[in-house]
């Protein structure tokens, strides 16, 4: 497709490329718009595309044509406009569009536009255009419908107890879904769009009482400077767009979620959701790190309980990041183990170095996984007790693995999936590895070196709005911080 001019008036516009004649310039300015009809054939590859339909009509005398996209518009509902407008008559037709559509045009997402780039955008976005001869603006209607599947509970973000509904494909059903939680005029859905060719739709969720005015001016600006000639990864594309410092800190600045209660909930406090069209998941900014390690199934089971969940994921990721470091820290001196835990050393031939045993693990773990997300679903079974005998049982008796570290990496790989950031649980995955290798090289001052390194990576993080990653711990405040660490309020609840 060639590149649409630049806010291009339909009255006054050429074809680029070509020498508009002084009989198509003379229609131009008496404002007719049967002559642009060969344009919008030529920049839409009218012929060529077969997805892109024209349909010719008279409407009250006058020549029109409708500009579609097949697959994006409604059956039904074209058929009955059509049935409507074609019955008019030349006595019954308004002078301008704006009278047109007042009293002739029965539907209700209907808007009028007189600039080519608008134009071309929305027809690409499967609006449909009618053009009418004599009118100096094109009518848009918005009879739209894209391929979408149900809202069902997402897989990754499960809840105990809870709704079971969540994003998908579609950034219209996704802001319909926060809407049903926020029925408050405060609301703001504000739409954007980047990429030169994908025009990607961007829909920024707040509240306008509550957000920072400053830094979503910031992410509006963003947007808008956002060079690419598509967004192909959806998300992650907009987030490396939006924040380009420091890639060499793993820990996430962005939270995703698929649970429309949980975006909700955010949007209650004052932060961003960024939906994107073409996925179905929402991207919640800024946040710290206790954003990103909170759940849903905090708050949909009493305090105790959600304390308790909370408490346990903290020491799960916690045992994720020490278990195996600390391990290999003890067999290099096994004079510091207590004693009554003898128990811990291995007791059989190590003929492999442990670090390399680790490291062999860590990326078995991965290969794991993704061949887990690519087998068949008829096939998952099988090969999950052939990888289980095969890896396990037959990996220890043939002396590559002992058995004492199949343990521990098993303990890992689960625990991993304990909370559902998977940016989280891959950056605890290489500290961990840096920490394995310090410490099989240098010892304890290595494994020192290591957690420190870690300790400082999450310190000097910096959110998106470049406030503290670990607030409210840097700067402390102590009521916030008791909030964070304990289930002691709901989400969303109004702060004074």
């Amino acid at each position: 497709m060639k590149k649409q001019p630049e806010k291009q008036n339909i009255n006054q516009s050429e074809n680029k490329g070509q020498k508009t004649t002084q009989e198509q310039a003379g229609a131009k300015m008496a404002g007719k718009l049967t002559p642009d009809m060969a344009y919008m054939k030529e920049i839409l590859s009218i012929g060529k595309n077969f997805d892109v339909v024209y349909r010719v009509i008279h409407i009250g005398g006058k020549e029109s044509c409708f500009y579609f996209i097949d697959g994006f518009c409604k059956d039904e509902l074209m058929e009955k406009i059509l049935q409507y407008l074609i019955e008019l008559t030349a006595d019954e037709m308004a002078e301008d569009v704006h009278e047109m559509l007042k009293k002739h045009m029965p539907y209700v997402e209907v808007d009028v536009s007189d600039t080519w780039n608008d134009i071309i955008h929305n027809l690409m976005s499967g609006v449909l255009i009618l053009m009418i001869d004599g009118y100096e603006k094109a009518v848009l209607i918005d009879s739209r419908t894209y391929p979408a599947r149900s809202v069902s509970e997402p897989e990754k973000d499960k809840v105990l107890r809870g709704s079971k509904d969540g994003f998908v494909e579609t950034v219209v059903f996704n802001t319909a879904l926060i809407r049903r939680r926020i029925r408050s005029t405060d609301l703001c859905m504000e739409m954007m769009n980047a990429g030169e060719s994908s025009q990607t739709d961007i829909v920024l969720c707040y509240m306008d009482s509550r957000v920072d005015h400053g830094f979503l001016e910031k992410i509006k600006d963003g947007i808008r400077n956002i060079d690419v000639d598509a967004l192909t990864m959806n998300q992650e594309s907009l987030a490396e767009c939006l924040y380009k410092r420091k890639w060499y800190n793993p820990f996430p600045k962005f939270k995703f979620t698929e649970r429309p209660d949980t975006a909700a909930a955010h949007v209650l406090e004052g932060n961003i959701v960024i939906l994107v069209d073409n996925s179905p998941s929402a991207m919640i900014t800024p946040t710290t790190v206790f954003d990103v390690i909170d759940e849903a199934d905090d708050y949909y089971f009493p305090p105790i309980t959600g304390t308790y969940l909370r408490f346990s994921r903290f020491l799960i990721a916690f045992l994720t990041y020490f278990l195996t470091p600390t391990f290999l820290l003890m067999m290099q001196n096994p004079q510091w183990i207590p004693e009554g835990f003898d128990f811990i050393l291995i007791q059989d031939e190590v003929n492999l170095p442990l670090i390399w045993q680790f490291l062999v693990l860590e990326l078995a773990i991965d290969g794991l996984r993704l061949a887990a997300v690519n087998t068949p679903n008829m096939l998952s079974t099988p090969l999950s007790v052939m990888a289980a005998l095969v890896l396990g049982e037959f990996s220890v008796n043939s002396g590559w693995f002992n058995s004492e570290v199949m343990l521990y990496m098993a303990f890992v790989a689960i625990a991993n999936y304990t909370q559902s950031s998977y940016e989280l649980g891959y950056a605890l995955k290489f500290m961990r590895i840096l920490n394995l290798i310090a410490t099989a090289l240098f010892g304890v001052w290595g494994y020192i070196g290591a957690i420190v390194v870690c300790g400082l990576s999450i310190a000097c993080n910096r959110t998106v709005a470049n406030t503290s990653y670990i607030y409210p711990l840097i700067p402390f405040h102590g009521k916030e911080l008791m909030e964070r660490v304990f289930r002691l309020r709901l989400p969303g609840a109004r702060k004074e």
